[in-house]
């Protein structure tokens, strides 16, 4: 079946945007948009005036497994592995109802993502495209270790890496700095080496596939980012130098905001781990600035929400826009950091990505125009999946033919 959508506002999510246009889909791929679509017949035609038509959104660190509470390390400590996959499955239902049609998720206990993943490609149930990490590498009693896999110097950090590439993982993910979650490590401290996550990423690479550090200090940003990472995640104490080098190396930086924004937010709720309250609230700030300066030398932006963690729940990706979008970047290039850009990050862009023909059809309709209102990425009309309407809204739109 050939559908049409017309008389939409179109972000393509390479940073074109075209007014009262069309997109046509036939199956699970995109056969025409903008004026080719619009000379095209179609078996169903749909009249989407005043709506507006976006790509398929990417959060590039989601955390399946943990569902926003205050402690979520807790939550996952008393978790086994059937009430994890469970709980993955629904967390990325909540995802693709936002909007969310492809989610990286970095780190899992159990590598349940992995399990996760091929049950939606097999089609043994519906859901986001997972790209996993399984569990994430650390250092002895690193960041995240009681769900992680502890490895130590450059041949013990390879095996770990081989281990989880073996076991199927798209992206190694590697601790290069301590967190605020994790109980006596300082977020500003270097964890893994440089030496040691270049063994992880040599095998990646070997292997055809990406690396992610979670690195929030200014010596471990550097450390992983001369070790050739493909991206920093959260990146809160940012100076001059490390962004140089990130811009030389071509390192993408996933900011995360809203990690700890929720944190801040919610510090007198009394759900929160005294230790991750007292961290977040000294990095806030500087978190922002960090972004700002980052977005204002040009390095490359990926979104990612770090979705699972305390009051940051799954299916509030707006939220990490919104704050994209108040600390100084442009609707288009939220889109573009959100959709097109995520999807060169994994390495999947020349068949998603963006509104293009021949690419898959993940496309998202909005109620709304952000450039308007930056509150219209909440106001999801209806979500498609590889050509499929996944979720709409109580209003349906009007088929004009068919």
């Amino acid at each position: 079946m050939v559908l049409k959508i017309q008389n939409v506002t179109l972000y393509t999510g390479n940073g074109e945007k075209q007014l009262k246009t069309s997109i046509v889909v036939e199956g699970k791929k995109i056969l025409a948009v903008g004026e080719e679509a619009d000379r095209l017949q179609a078996d169903t035609v749909i009249d989407g005036t005043g709506k507006t038509v976006i790509p398929g959104l990417f959060d590039m660190h989601v955390h399946l497994g943990m569902d926003g509470v205050g402690d979520p390390f807790a939550q996952v400590a008393g978790d086994t592995p059937a009430r994890s996959a469970y709980r993955h499955h629904i967390n990325a239902q909540k995802q693709l109802k936002s909007g969310v049609t492809s989610v990286r998720n970095l780190g899992s206990k159990w590598h349940i993502d992995l399990d996760y993943r091929n049950s939606i490609s097999d089609g043994l149930m519906a859901g986001p495209s997972v790209y996993g990490s399984g569990q994430a590498i650390v250092m002895t009693g690193g960041h995240g270790y009681p769900f992680s896999t502890e490895a130590d110097g450059e041949d013990g950090v390879r095996k770990a890496a081989r281990e989880t590439l073996k076991a199927g993982a798209d992206v190694i993910k590697l601790m290069a700095t301590g967190g605020v979650m994790t109980p006596g490590v300082d977020p500003g401290s270097p964890q893994l080496s440089e030496k040691e996550m270049r063994a992880a990423v040599e095998e990646a690479l070997h292997a055809g596939k990406t690396t992610a550090a979670h690195a929030q200090g200014t010596a471990g940003i550097q450390n992983a980012v001369r070790a050739g990472i493909t991206t920093i995640e959260h990146g809160i104490f940012l100076d001059d130098e490390t962004i140089e080098l990130m811009i030389k190396y071509g390192t993408v930086l996933v900011p995360t905001l809203a990690a700890p924004y929720y944190i801040v937010q919610h510090a007198e709720s009394g759900g929160i781990p005294a230790h991750a309250v007292k961290k977040a609230v000294d990095c806030f700030k500087v978190h922002q600035e960090s972004f700002k300066k980052a977005l204002a030398a040009g390095v490359r932006i990926a979104a990612g929400t770090d979705a699972g963690t305390p009051f940051n729940v799954h299916g509030d990706f707006a939220k990490e826009l919104e704050l994209m979008h108040e600390y100084g970047m442009e609707v288009k290039d939220i889109i573009t950091a959100a959709t097109l850009q995520a999807a060169k990050t994994l390495n999947v862009d020349q068949t998603a990505g963006s509104l293009e023909k021949g690419k898959v059809a993940d496309f998202v309709i909005l109620d709304e125009d952000p450039e308007a209102d930056i509150s219209a990425f909440r106001k999801i009309h209806s979500v498609y999946k590889e050509g499929e309407c996944v979720h709409e809204s109580a209003s349906k739109l009007e088929a004009v033919v068919g």
